[in-house]
């Protein structure tokens, strides 16, 4: 018996991103007022972390919403219509329930249905993973273009009194627009994880603990071990880096830009360092106004940067992601 030969789908030859939109959360929280919970000061908090201010939503805003937010702003900016959309990423540990995906009450409100969605759990790591599949997606013809999104409403999982991230959390989303192009915009994607550390950054407890702890076990938190995480970003991720702008083909000096994930400004001051980046390198410090967003840290100090360099776009970035799990995801793109 002859086995029929099977069609195959075949796509772009190069991707880029098309724009970027970001959305905040509206409610701008300093240090003075968080200090008293954790028994520290503004200035403990700025010398270790960086962070003045935070941003945080109010109480009924959901993690989709801010991801719509964001989604709109770059679907308006990309100039396709949402119709064109086949594939819909939210990178996001904020669902809040096991089901429905964020992706796929996105892609309703957006007007992108019927298109493919579905969320991805890789947390600080999510925005580059996000584009690394949206790359691969419209390269393969499953898609022509995919948006994605990386959305965090990290102040429902905060204790106030955790001394080890609380004080660092934030509240926004990130989106890109991923498309055709007619020359490369989307470098190799250098990704990966270690899990032998997965417990350096993780809950408290599980939800089935919570609800079979008859009010005795608190609601899960965030929590991690400072010097591990901080250790394995600083010279591990340093590594993750340097293979992506090798990968890419480029040197550090061709930069125009460096986003890594808003984890802290000690670690983002390290890694510029060890990537050898000339002064003419804008880097994304966005984590000192906005805090941690997680999946949405490296689309929203990218937005910041284009909107206070406009010059910057068409230059060259890399970007890095990484955190829980451990995982992490960096890759050189062509700013929009």
């Amino acid at each position: 018996m002859t086995t029929p030969q099977l069609n195959q789908t075949t796509g772009a030859q190069f991707t880029r991103i098309y724009a970027l939109g970001a959305a905040r959360g509206e409610n701008v929280v300093p240090n003075a007022d968080i200090i008293e919970p954790i028994n520290s000061s503004d200035e403990w908090i700025q010398q270790r972390t960086g962070v003045v201010t935070r941003r945080r939503a109010g109480k009924d805003v959901k993690v989709v919403d801010l991801a719509e937010a964001a989604a709109t702003e770059a679907i308006a900016k990309s100039g396709i219509r949402p119709d064109q959309i086949g594939a819909v990423l939210v990178s996001t540990i904020g669902a809040g329930v096991v089901t429905p995906s964020v992706a796929s009450l996105l892609a309703e409100r957006v007007g992108a249905n019927p298109a493919a969605a579905y969320d991805i759990s890789a947390a600080c790591a999510g925005f580059t993973y996000g584009i690394a599949q949206a790359d691969s997606f419209v390269k393969s013809g499953l898609a022509e273009y995919v948006l994605v999104v990386g959305a965090e409403k990290l102040s429902d999982v905060i204790d106030p009194t955790d001394r080890t991230i609380s004080f660092l959390l934030a509240d926004g989303a990130g989106a890109a627009i991923v498309g055709p192009s007619d020359s490369a915009g989307i470098g190799p994607t250098v990704w990966g994880s270690d899990g032998s550390k997965w417990d350096a950054i993780g809950m408290t407890n599980t939800m089935t603990e919570y609800r079979e702890g008859a009010g005795e076990i608190p609601w899960p938190t965030l929590r991690q071990e400072g010097q591990t995480v901080f250790r394995w970003a600083v010279w591990e991720m340093a590594k993750v880096a340097k293979e992506a702008l090798d990968r890419a083909g480029v040197t550090a000096d061709q930069l125009s830009a460096f986003v890594p994930h808003q984890a802290n400004m000690r670690i983002i001051d390290e890694f510029a360092k060890q990537l050898g980046l000339p002064e003419s390198v804008v880097i994304g410090r966005d984590i000192a106004t906005t805090g941690n967003t997680s999946a949405a840290s490296i689309p929203l100090a990218t937005h910041r940067l284009l909107d206070e360099h406009p010059e910057l776009s068409g230059g060259l970035a890399l970007q890095i992601g990484f955190g829980a799990g451990l995982v992490f995801g960096a890759q050189v793109v062509v700013l929009p």
